[in-house]
């Protein structure tokens, strides 16, 4: 299966009549493995920052997460394995496998629990492959 099948079956799926606004998958290395039409232009430091939490968890806290020149406020996660972003009423959930991260923003109605939900689920897959 080719990485964009799974950004558009399993990232970019219908939940309760609702999907994801935008999702990726993307290397740790910063490169793009797969992601919506609509995933936001990032900046290589934005990965690097992100990267940089999962290994010293908390380092986002204090200036949030910035991805495509949209900061969100750090919330709850599980440190060194999903970060969690809001912005109004939309956030961002971000998986750490052992070779990629799993990127999905959403705004209402999805709520944050079903895009953790879809993030999470692809990230946990992925991790049992080895990947």
């Amino acid at each position: 299966m080719s990485w964009q099948t799974y950004v558009d079956d399993h990232l970019m799926c219908d939940v309760e009549g609702h999907r994801l606004t935008a999702a990726a998958i993307i290397g740790h290395d910063g490169n793009v493995w797969a992601q919506s039409s609509n995933f936001p232009k990032y900046k290589p430091d934005e990965i690097a920052g992100i990267m940089k939490d999962f290994d010293e968890p908390g380092t986002l806290a204090p200036t949030g997460l910035h991805l495509g020149g949209t900061k969100y406020m750090v919330i709850q996660g599980e440190q060194g394995a999903v970060i969690r972003g809001k912005k109004g009423a939309g956030g961002i959930t971000v998986k750490k496998t052992g070779q990629a991260l799993i990127f999905g923003i959403y705004d209402e109605p999805l709520t944050p629990g079903q895009c953790n939900m879809i993030v999470e689920r692809l990230g946990d897959y992925l991790i049992d492959q080895g990947l």
